[in-house]
């Protein structure tokens, strides 16, 4: 099958790439490199360097021809969409809108939007929460996202392209930039390989739904061979695990002795986040397979590799 990935350059995206290209499907990757990097692209996969909301998507569409498109592209900042709330619509509704018209005018089949569980559904009354939970977004970023599954659910019955939106928990694995709006595990690993402490806001005992990478790009794979999925579907683990259960288990993975700093609590942060995977199951096929803690210790791994360094073992009464 011929595939069309946005934000294939990204981390999310990357992974979806080789995954796809692995399981013998033609790609091609549209990224504005914004945020993406040209080194993560497979070079098994042919990069468009385009911005979902130009009118160059035509000409990507016009030369490959997808039967398929996985939509991972996004502004993913949340303080940036409170920031700036249009432009977070421009980039994420409209831009998707954008790429939603062109499957529709190129007769694309299938679509598999990665939208966000965290900040669609806001904070929850059912711990782990189900699709048919309530969306309470808290965030432009999380309407935004919402937003977007409601055009895919209806350009099937109207345009025949047949759409899936998998809700995410929290992503973390290899490629995940450190800087800027990383996940929590990016940003631990980065600061343990170099020497300094974590920094967990408030007391940590705030809970996240964390599902490895590799997971999350064999959920795309699974919605690209099963096409009369539809709707909604989580893409989670359905544990919870706290902050500071985190941040122990990859102290532990590096064998370092480091001693946490403790900062003030992020303004209106969730307390709990926490996904159900049993649709995905009933529907994909899906299990999350890595195990939380094989899965931090890749995840270090990578970094040290990136990063080039040696831990530092020592505690803030060395420093």
């Amino acid at each position: 099958m011929n595939v069309l990935v946005t934000g294939g350059a990204g981390f999310i995206g990357s992974h979806v790439v080789d995954t796809f290209l692995a399981a013998g499907h033609r790609v091609t990757v549209v990224d504005d490199l914004s945020t993406g990097k040209r080194s993560r692209v497979n070079p098994g996969a042919t990069l468009h360097v385009v911005d979902l909301r130009s009118e160059g998507l035509a000409d990507v569409f016009e030369a490959e021809r997808p039967d398929a498109v996985a939509h991972l592209a996004a502004q993913a900042a949340v303080p940036r969409s409170v920031a700036d709330p249009s432009f977070d619509a421009s980039v994420n509704v409209l831009g998707s809108l954008n790429l939603l018209d062109y499957c529709r005018r190129f007769g694309v089949k299938r679509m598999i939007y990665s939208s966000s569980g965290g900040a669609g559904y806001g904070d929850t009354d059912v711990i782990p929460t189900p699709e048919d939970h309530p969306t309470r977004p808290a965030s432009p970023y999380g309407v935004s996202k919402v937003a977007v599954e409601m055009y895919v659910s209806v350009w099937g019955p109207i345009y025949g392209v047949n759409g899936v939106s998998l809700r995410y928990a929290n992503v973390y694995g290899p490629r995940q930039d450190p800087e800027g709006e990383a996940g929590v595990v990016a940003i631990f690993c980065h600061r343990l390989l170099t020497g300094q402490s974590p920094v967990i806001n408030g007391d940590g005992e705030q809970t996240r739904d964390y599902v490895y990478v590799h997971d999350v790009a064999a959920a795309n794979l699974l919605a690209l061979e099963r096409p009369e999925v539809t709707g909604c579907v989580n893409i989670g683990t359905g544990i919870a695990t706290s902050v500071n259960d985190i941040c122990r288990a990859l102290t532990r993975a590096g064998g370092l002795d480091v001693t946490p700093r403790h900062g003030p609590a992020k303004a209106g942060e969730q307390r709990r986040s926490c996904l159900s995977p049993a649709l995905a199951k009933q529907r994909l096929g899906w299990t999350p397979e890595t195990h939380l803690h094989e899965g931090l210790a890749r995840t270090l791994e990578f970094f040290k590799r990136e990063l080039g360094a040696n831990p530092a073992r020592r505690t803030d009464d060395d420093r």
